[in-house]
């Protein structure tokens, strides 16, 4: 890969990485904001929602020093939308042999979904050494994550799924977990109401209890 950030940075960069659903592009940058004065710089834009790549490149806009990433994209097209807008990594649920091998040749770096150790195995065949481990609550939690990496030391994981600060200390005290990923932080009532205070001091528990 040439691409101009490692997964590693990206891991690296936050211990919580938050599950952005933004259904109106006005909430993402003071959504993201509010993140940022908690101590999270990384953001994943989930391709959920007819906003998001919108949202994607008003983040990037804003706030140029941040990490601002596209989540739930599935396929090349999806990628390269992503590319567009000013995402610097993207994030898939799974992966495919197709997706895999366009991300090598792109420039931001592909973090790949996978949730069992045939999936890690095909990863790695094709470079890819920092996955998400997805959905990870359904698929055994932190017991199946650190199951899944004893054999596979190389390995480092961002279980997303089902995380929440009543397991987070869980997943954060394998080896193999280099950042979490989640929602909790984020509230569809808070901003509903815009109480980006709010999400500010969830934040910032977030980052305590993932730290």
């Amino acid at each position: 890969m040439s691409w101009n950030l490692s997964p590693a940075d990206v891991f690296r960069a936050s211990p919580v990485v938050p599950v952005m659903v933004i259904n109106k592009v006005e909430d993402a940058v003071p959504m993201a904001k509010a993140l940022a004065a908690g101590g999270i710089n990384v953001f994943e834009v989930t391709l959920r929602t007819e906003a998001a790549l919108d949202a994607i490149k008003a983040i990037h806009e804003a706030m140029p020093s941040a990490l601002v990433g596209a989540g739930t994209v599935i396929n090349p097209v999806q990628y390269d939308q992503a590319v567009a807008a000013g995402a610097k990594f993207v994030i898939s649920p799974g992966h495919t042999p197709t997706l895999l091998a366009h991300a090598k040749t792109a420039d931001i770096p592909l973090i790949p979904g996978v949730a069992t150790p045939s999936e890690v195995m095909r990863a790695l065949e094709l470079g890819y050494d920092h996955l998400k481990f997805f959905p990870a609550d359904s698929f055994g939690g932190a017991k199946a994550l650190k199951a899944i990496a004893a054999p596979l030391p190389q390995v480092q994981f961002c279980p997303t799924g089902g995380i929440s600060p009543s397991n987070i200390d869980q997943y954060t005290s394998l080896s193999c977990v280099a950042t979490v990923g989640g929602s909790w932080m984020l509230p569809v009532d808070l901003i509903a109401k815009g109480d980006w205070d709010g999400i500010t001091a969830l934040a910032k528990k977030a980052v305590e209890l993932a730290s």
